[in-house]
């Protein structure tokens, strides 16, 4: 395995990169972890530097989009910032997928007696065919919204945990979100 100037393996490590494109601040970069359709759910293991299966749906129960995260980030739930990216087909886990950000369904969830933020910022591949007309939040239908807050609730019930929407919010909202997991994430450096 080759060395890198600094002397660690050269293993991609896509939580070096910036949550925003820097030659287009309008750009998201989302590094994808788990594929639309899939059973499986992914997620990366910074430490080790590769991407776990962490469990395993049952069956007739898929992803319904594809799933990442904003890299160097750090949201309340003390992961990175989780996106669900709408594009034309699925990608793979440790795919980075250039997004435009459309906006944020902020949900809670409750774990024992303990109530956490857990939001998930929508966003579209910038090279999707099939979604290139949706811009902002209220372009998606509202079977859209339903049909997720549904996945999230029977998602997080088959961890015991109870799922809630709060709501859905525009890509200003998420933008703020995204700048305060920045915040977060520099301070645990």
């Amino acid at each position: 395995m080759s060395k890198k100037k600094n002397g660690t393996n050269a293993i991609a490590d896509p939580t070096r990169l910036k949550p925003r494109d820097p030659e287009d601040k309008k750009t998201i970069q989302v590094i994808i972890e788990t594929p639309k359709g899939s059973r499986n759910k992914y997620a990366f293991d910074p430490k080790q530097r590769v991407f776990e299966l962490k469990k395993v749906l049952p069956a007739g129960m898929s992803f319904p989009y594809d799933f990442g995260f904003i890299p160097s980030t750090l949201a309340d739930d003390g992961d990175p910032v989780d996106v669900l990216v709408l594009m034309d087909e699925p990608a793979f886990p440790g795919c980075l997928v250039p997004s435009r950000l459309i906006g944020v369904m902020e949900g809670e969830q409750l774990d024992g007696k303990k109530k956490v933020r857990n939001d998930r910022l929508i966003a579209v591949a910038e090279l999707s065919h099939a979604y290139k007309d949706w811009k902002k939040l209220r372009d998606l239908p509202d079977q859209f919204v339903t049909e997720l807050e549904a996945f999230f609730v029977n998602y997080h019930g088959l961890e015991g945990k109870k799922y809630k929407l709060l709501g859905c919010k525009e890509a200003k909202t998420a933008l703020e979100l995204i700048k305060k997991a920045q915040k977060a994430a520099s301070r645990t450096k």
